[in-house]
């Protein structure tokens, strides 16, 4: 691998706006390095419409944005069609890396994207560090991509020690591992609460819905939608602000669902990452008694941070660690009468949470940058590449 200019090239892989939010202080820190070079890599759900995120991408890193990687096709969300969506990326991601020829490859999460460039880059011999690895979601089918990329990774970059203790006991080094916190803290605390004038566009909510769907079968993935509908219309709370799933298979099931809102509530297919930080900073404030629904990781991350009230809906979120603001109904009981209604209400109603959560300090970015920079091990290396189960 090149280090022009005894610089390492580091290409960040984003494939979704929610990522992308949390790749972005990470972009900037490696930008800001001396010794890193960064290559943006867009890909994946960001060229879908109707939102097309990529256009945040290119306005965001102008002058970084190296490749972009189409993968999903529009109206295509099963499961079978996002494998054949892999096996595109992983080609695309394959041509991006030859030309490029980056020193690292950084992926986040779980998704299609990041395992479809992780193997990309791990099978051509280019190292690959992730973030949030270890991690616990039990309630979809990604948990097992995200174990499968810790295990294509060759520098673990965790969001908490609980994370990082499951990446040691799953076979890696421990000198691979290091925690650095998670980067959508990062910033937080530069976003203020979102304005009179600009909240009233959105309807001045009070409810915030964020529903994603959850990997299971279509009746299952409607009743839990379904509930959390009839759970905000039975609390009396409003106005309601429902932000559209992601581009997940079931999107289309749970966005019929939340139609059921009708006029009740104002729809947004999306709000770029500080206007959401600034709209939860809002509800969480003094007086404004807001809250969050839905089952979205920012709930338990982003939502903890500026002590936001979250009921937390179903599976999806299952086994990932919690911070004091989070009530959770299982889906077991998402259809009994009153349970979502009234643990809203409690929720709006309650103090403010305590402020603490397990996902550091804000300053993940710079810690990941100095990561990629001082590994002494080349990354393109033997030493680096070459895995070894540690037990």
């Amino acid at each position: 691998m090149s280090r022009r200019g005894g610089r390492r090239t580091v290409a960040v892989v984003t494939g979704t706006r929610a990522e992308f939010g949390l790749l972005a202080p990470v972009m900037r820190a490696v930008a800001a390095h001396p010794r890193l070079r960064l290559r943006v890599v867009a890909a994946g759900a960001h060229f879908l419409p109707p939102a097309r995120t990529i256009r945040e991408v290119r306005a965001a890193f102008p002058r970084s944005v190296a490749a972009e990687v189409r993968m999903q096709r529009a109206g295509a969300g099963e499961r079978l069609e996002d494998a054949a969506a892999v096996g595109r990326g992983m080609e695309g991601f394959a041509r991006a890396f030859a030309a490029m020829r980056p020193d690292w490859v950084v992926v986040l999460g779980d998704r299609i994207e990041a395992f479809a460039a992780a193997s990309a880059a791990s099978i051509g011999g280019i190292a690959v560090a992730h973030i949030h690895g270890g991690d616990r979601a039990e309630g979809i089918a990604d948990e097992a991509m995200r174990h499968a990329i810790t295990k294509l990774s060759h520098v673990h970059l965790a969001a908490t020690a609980r994370s990082a203790e499951r990446i040691v006991r799953m076979g890696e080094r421990v000198e691979h591992v290091r925690v650095v916190g998670s980067p959508a803290i990062d910033g937080l605390r530069g976003i203020r609460a979102m304005g009179d004038a600009e909240a009233a566009r959105l309807g001045d909510p009070r409810v915030v819905v964020l529903l994603h769907p959850s990997g299971l079968e279509d009746g299952d993935e409607a009743r839990l939608a379904r509930g959390v509908v009839e759970g905000v219309r039975r609390s009396g709370l409003g106005p309601v602000l429902v932000l559209a799933p992601n581009h997940d298979p079931g999107r289309t099931v749970v966005m019929s669902e939340l139609e059921r809102f009708g006029a009740a509530a104002k729809q947004a297919e999306h709000l770029p990452r500080e206007r959401f930080v600034a709209l939860l900073k809002r509800l969480a404030g003094r007086g404004q008694r807001g809250v969050m629904i839905g089952n979205s990781s920012a709930g338990l991350i982003e939502a903890a941070a500026v002590r936001l009230p979250v009921v937390n809906v179903g599976p999806r979120q299952e086994g990932r660690e919690r911070a004091g603001n989070v009530a959770d109904v299982p889906l077991g009981k998402v259809g009994r009468v009153g349970v979502i209604a009234e643990a809203l209400k409690r929720a709006a109603s309650g103090d403010r949470p305590r402020a603490g959560h397990p996902y550091g300090d804000g300053r993940a970015g710079v810690r990941i940058a100095r990561v990629l920079a001082d590994v002494t091990v080349e990354p393109g290396s033997a030493g680096l590449l070459r895995k070894r189960n540690r037990y």
